[in-house]
Formats: structure tokens, sequence, C-alpha cells
């Protein structure tokens, strides 16, 4: 059959980019306590295409994908994404998948069982020469206001928000580790079931820790430097965001690391 996709085209344009995108997809990824975790994932896939070719074969990725889809882990990600550039001939690929990572937690006092919810993803880009990947991890919080609590008899505003990372891989880590650091950085975690001992414990917790986005993204940061201190993160971003309970907007604060720089 007539191969168009590998036909010349003759506009003399190459694309940065094509591929297959918000692919949905059954995937299976790493579990600390349970060694693996079957999830549904939204995938990204793309090559670059140069200039003198009309098309790529979409197909090709989805193929390469399935092979990786009951592994894809973080040590596999590269490994997938050097396949799927080997096999349509690029210099380039790149991919993404997002995914919701579920972890089993027992409240803090009565110890009921729930299970909770943090979105994950994975962001990679292989070339002959390079190679970078990146883990990104959103963990819900809660935080009361330091100013609130300073400034009123009684009382002070709390509100729910979030924390992400972003993550540039150089050695295998835990997610679940990462989401504890970032929920010790906050007034308090979320859970999924409380009882009233419970209530009355996370309540009294975040009026103990009270917390701007700003002391989140500073704990979370100096966090993140010291988390191993062997093969530390090279490079990483911190940002949070909180929906405020008494003010028509959302608090935010972000900032990033860059070990290359700092040692310049």
């Amino acid at each position: 059959m007539i191969d168009v996709q590998n036909s010349p085209d003759t506009r003399e344009v190459p694309l940065e980019k094509v591929g297959v995108k918000n692919v949905k997809y059954p995937v299976t990824v790493l579990d600390k306590k349970n060694k693996s975790q079957n999830t549904n994932a939204l995938v990204n896939l793309f090559v670059n295409l140069p200039h003198n070719f009309k098309g790529t074969h979409m197909s090709r990725f989805i193929q390469v994908f399935h092979k990786y889809h009951k592994d894809i882990t973080m040590l596999h990600f590269l490994e997938m994404l050097e396949e799927i550039r080997s096999v349509l001939d690029a210099e380039k690929a790149y991919g993404s998948i997002q995914f919701p990572y579920f972890i089993s937690k027992l409240s803090p006092v009565t110890e009921s069982e729930g299970i909770m919810e943090y979105t994950c993803s994975y962001e990679g880009e292989v070339s002959r020469t390079e190679k970078k990947f990146y883990v990104t991890i959103t963990v819900p919080v809660a935080t009361l206001c330091p100013c609130s609590k300073a400034i009123s008899d009684y009382g002070a505003h709390n509100q729910r928000g979030s924390v992400k990372v972003k993550l540039l891989y150089s050695d295998f880590f835990w997610i679940e580790d990462v989401i504890k650091l970032i929920e010790d950085c906050a007034s308090t975690p979320l859970y999924t079931v409380l009882k009233r001992q419970d209530e009355k414990y996370v309540t009294e917790h975040a009026y103990d820790n009270p917390r701007f986005v700003e002391d989140v993204v500073r704990e979370v940061y100096l966090g993140l430097k010291k988390f191993n201190v062997d093969k530390p993160f090279r490079y990483f971003t911190v940002e949070a965001e909180t929906e405020e309970s008494i003010h028509n907007h959302n608090a935010y604060a972000f900032t990033s690391y860059n070990q290359d720089l700092e040692n310049k």
C-alpha cells in the first residue's frame, strides 16, 4: 500500500512536534506499599518531523506505548521514549502522562482508613545526545492564616489548597515520600475519613501550625534540597495555591531551584 506519510513535502517547513494527544490508557506504576498500582493515564506522545516528510505514523506511538503500559515506571519512561524516537527515525521524542495516584491513609486519632487521590505526571524528552525526565506531584493540603490568627480575638480563617512540585529526575525516589514531605509543610494534611476525634485533632493541629502560601513553598523548598543527600535533585519547582475562604481571590507562591546556577 502507498505510504503517504513518507511521501516528500516541498514546503520546507520542519515541525517541532507531531504525534498523538489525550490518549486515555490504563497503566501500572510502582507503589511503595503494594509494589504496583493500576491506574488510568492521559498520554501525549510526539516526535519532531523534518521538513521533507509529509507526516508521521500515528499508530506506531500507540504500539510502542502499549508495550510499556503495564510497567510505565520512572525507570522505564525514558526507555519507552527512546524506542519511539528510534522506531519513527526522529531526532527527538517527547512524552507526558498524567495519572491519579491513590494512597491508603489512616485518620490521625481513630485510624479510620480512607483512600487519598494525588495527581502525578511524568514528562520526558530524549534525543541522540540528551535525556530529560521530570516528575510532577500535586498534593491537596489545608492552611490556616497566620495573620488572621494573630489579629483575631478567637478563631482564624483557613482554606484548602494544593502544592505542586516538579522534579528533575536523577535517581529513583518514592512518590509517597515526596507527598509526606509536602503534607508536613502545610498547616495540616487532608483526609478522606475523619471521625469527631480526628476532626478535633486536625482543627487544632492546623491552628498550632499557621502557614501562608509563602511559608509552605519555602518549607517544601528546604525539604526538597535535603531530600536525598547522596543524590539531590538538580532542579525543581515548588508552587502553592489556596482558595481563600474570606477573599474573592486565590493566594499563590512559586519558586525554583537550579543546582547548576547555585554552584556558579
